[in-house]
């Protein structure tokens, strides 16, 4: 192919698909303009790739052709899916059989909501494209989910109508790499402007396709910080997931998770709901994997071990959260762009050591008085799990040793109530260490299952995880 139309810009990502005449859809835009379109029609040659563009922005008039889905939202999942279904149909139903046999046929389409004038709206989007593969094959679907992080509409504007180009063209010519369509998003954006925090692959091409890594890979390819997983494997959408919750995480590797994790969630969680606005219905408990070292260095762990931990937590029916997130008040400043209410976190003596020790805020501007100003501006506490002391006796929060200079500023936390300590619920738990554990698993089955709660146990082996050879 000539350079001159190369895959580096969005207008020669446009070009090229508007001068394949065998790549033919439709675009729907709601919410935003339609900036997608314009891309096309800028570059020239359109009628090669554009069959229809509709932008249908009263509600009367959306819900007239896409229907209605429940809950009402029109920026969601349900809605663009909706819109997918009508316009391929449409496309295939109305030009399938006019066009060249080896036509591959599409339809994108997005619901956004982006800045509005004068109102502090969460600006999102989803959007997806519906695609033949390969000529006369059953489509497959990629649907991916966008924060705009940009201050004005205009600019949000702009930014959609590149990402929208980016996964069109990415459908199309990387398709055989999943990964590489992750790459390719926010090709020619400001990494600044979008964060893309869900991604799904379906249909018969994708149908061998982890979905889980494909969003991990999300955070490896710098799209978004974190990834969340419900209880039942599903991938979750932050905001979604948070609004309007208290939030409970608890830091660890889970490689595999223990019965001391399982009874640090339960008696952190019993403590966290002491306070005021905190029930059982409206708060959620997140087990958070950080992909980092305490000192920010990529501990590189392999998805498929990612994986099966997430797996096992989600077997407990925990929801789990992975992330790049090194420090704790960056884990706390990300909840708090989700939600207002209550934020707690569980830890372990050696965690609350760290958090105030000085080495570990280097590169931070203010250092540890800004780490600690970022921690506990509003509504966030620690709860601290007791441990076993050197010779063998209970030793709690208030046992904690700290540098000299470090002592008072620990007495104010703990006199306003910003720290607390939860119990444990059997002190032979305290003896319990995931590595020990882990090292007997290839040895195959031991007393190591009585140290795991049951259910990972059972799934540790049926699935053969962490070198388990039975």
């Amino acid at each position: 192919m000539n350079k001159s139309v190369s895959d580096r810009t969005t207008t020669n990502k446009a070009l090229r698909l508007n001068l394949d005449e065998k790549k033919y859809g439709t675009i729907a835009e709601i919410g935003a303009g339609q900036e997608v379109a314009r891309h096309f029609f800028l570059a020239g040659a359109a009628a090669g790739t554009i069959a229809k563009t509709i932008s249908a922005y009263d509600m009367q008039f959306s819900d007239a052709i896409y229907g209605t889905q429940e809950g009402g939202r029109y920026v969601s999942q349900a809605r663009v899916k909706a819109m997918l279904d009508k316009e391929f149909a449409l496309v295939v139903s109305r030009v399938g059989t006019s066009r060249s046999r080896s036509s591959r046929f599409f339809s994108y389409a997005t619901t956004v909501s982006a800045k509005s004038f004068n109102r502090d709206n969460e600006c999102h989007a989803w959007c997806g494209i519906r695609i033949q593969m390969y000529p006369g094959a059953e489509p497959s679907d990629i649907t991916v989910h966008v924060r705009m992080l940009e201050n004005t509409a205009e600019q949000q504007q702009d930014t959609l109508g590149i990402l929208g180009v980016n996964l069109i063209y990415a459908s199309f010519y990387y398709f055989e790499d999943p990964r590489k369509i992750i790459d390719s998003l926010t090709d020619g954006l400001n990494p600044e402007s979008i964060e893309v925090d869900s991604i799904e692959f379906l249909g018969p091409y994708f149908e061998d396709l982890d979905n889980r890594g494909m969003n991990l890979h999300l955070i490896r390819s710098w799209k978004t910080r974190a990834i969340m997983f419900k209880p039942d494997g599903q991938i979750a959408v932050p905001a979604e997931l948070l609004y309007k919750k208290n939030v409970l995480t608890t830091r660890g590797s889970f490689k595999p998770v223990t019965r001391l994790n399982v009874d640090m969630i339960e008696q952190g969680f019993e403590a966290f709901k002491q306070h005021d606005g905190v029930g059982e219905d409206n708060s959620i408990v997140l087990a958070e994997i950080s992909l980092n070292d305490a000192y920010g260095k990529d501990l590189m762990v392999p998805e498929e071990d990612l994986l099966a931990r997430v797996s096992l937590l989600n077997s407990l029916g925990y929801s789990v959260m992975v992330s790049d997130y090194t420090r704790y008040f960056s884990l706390r400043a990300y909840f708090r762009q989700f939600t207002a209410l209550q934020i707690g976190i569980v830890l372990g003596m050696i965690n609350v050591k760290e958090i105030f020790d000085e080495k570990r805020y280097v590169g931070v501007e203010g250092g540890m008085l800004e780490g600690f100003g970022k921690l506990f501006p509003d509504h966030t506490r620690l709860f601290v799990y007791p441990e076993l002391s050197n010779s063998g006796e209970l030793a709690d929060f208030t046992t904690i040793e700290v540098g000299a200079t470090m002592r008072y500023l620990y007495k104010h936390l703990l006199e306003n109530q910003f720290i607390f300590g939860i119990n444990c619920s059997d002190t032979d738990l305290l003896k319990i260490y995931s590595r020990d554990i882990l090292a007997k698993i290839p040895g195959g089955r031991g007393d190591w299952e009585n140290l795991v709660p049951e259910t990972a146990a059972a799934l540790i082996m049926e699935n053969r995880l962490f070198g388990f050879r039975g």
